[in-house]
């Protein structure tokens, strides 16, 4: 299945897509949250979608996508998964993963402005493959850890690297602004993505490629990434795991690029959809 949330901030319905055609599931009753996917939700709702596919409401193709997954407890990424991505930022290769966190109020739609944050300078771009977690997680083996996974989906790790790198502390300052996590058009259940460790992710800047490149190339793959935030942290249903870029950020240009107000972000992953995000100005 492909589930969807849309509607404006606040009232946020649920869907599905199914044959590019999406529906409106809020008859369903739940939102796309942790208890949904703690309570077996995705086979209930693949359930109902199939007692009542020939009567849900169409979605309107001009609705607001919100969020695919509801408010999660964390959003864990990875850092510099990819090599190619270490070398552009003068980083070494790290003999186990990165992890740092977005706050929650990162979470924004697919298609939602990017605030550029108040006396940001450095803002970036960054294409991922973010895994959704669909069951409670503790130290988990990694020939286990693909059970865990509900689905997948598109996100953009967008990042103010003065703040990141330059200011005293950890990366999620830099990680977590508003805007900074937008996540979708679409989750995408675990059977929808054959080799989630081949898929092409690519992403423009006012239509020029700046990254082009495959989850092959990940120095830590999906069950290892897993199994060892696992070790550290309890992972609950509902969580993102955004797994690292490739090469073609801002900051690896000589001199670096980034993000200022009008320019349009394009970005996409094999079998994920695409999404689309323009810069504006932080205001009051």
């Amino acid at each position: 299945m492909k589930l969807i949330r849309f509607g404006q901030v606040g009232e946020t319905g649920t869907g599905v897509i199914i044959d590019d055609v999406k529906y409106d599931t809020s008859a369903f009753g739940e939102d796309y949250n942790e208890k949904f996917f703690e309570t077996d939700g995705l086979a209930r709702l693949e359930k109902f979608v199939r007692d009542n596919k020939d009567t849900l409401p169409k979605v309107n193709d001009n609705e607001r996508l919100d969020s695919p997954v509801a408010r999660p407890s964390k959003i864990l990424c990875i850092g510099l998964n990819y090599a190619d991505h270490a070398k552009e930022t003068g980083a070494a290769v790290p003999p186990e993963p990165v992890i740092f966190m977005k706050s929650s109020t990162s979470l924004c739609g697919p298609n939602d402005n990017v605030i550029i944050p108040r006396n940001s300078v450095k803002t970036d771009w960054e294409v991922e493959l973010a895994i959704v977690i669909g069951k409670k997680a503790s130290y988990v083996e990694e020939a286990e850890a693909m059970d865990y996974v509900a689905g997948y989906v598109l996100h953009n790790d967008v990042s103010e690297r003065e703040f990141q790198l330059e200011r005293a502390g950890t990366w999620d300052k830099g990680k977590g602004c508003d805007t900074f996590a937008p996540l979708g058009p679409f989750l995408a259940t675990k059977d929808e993505i054959a080799d989630p460790d081949n898929l092409r992710l690519w992403l423009k800047v006012n239509g020029q490629t700046m990254q082009d490149g495959t989850t092959a190339n990940f120095i830590f793959k999906l069950p290892y990434v897993i199994s060892y935030v696992s070790q550290f942290m309890t992972l609950l249903p509902g969580d993102v795991i955004s797994t690292g870029t490739p090469a073609g950020v801002g900051m690896g240009f000589s001199p670096s690029v980034y993000l200022k107000p009008g320019d349009v972000i394009e970005l996409g992953i094999d079998g994920l959809g695409t999404s689309s995000q323009t810069c504006v100005a932080w205001s009051k």
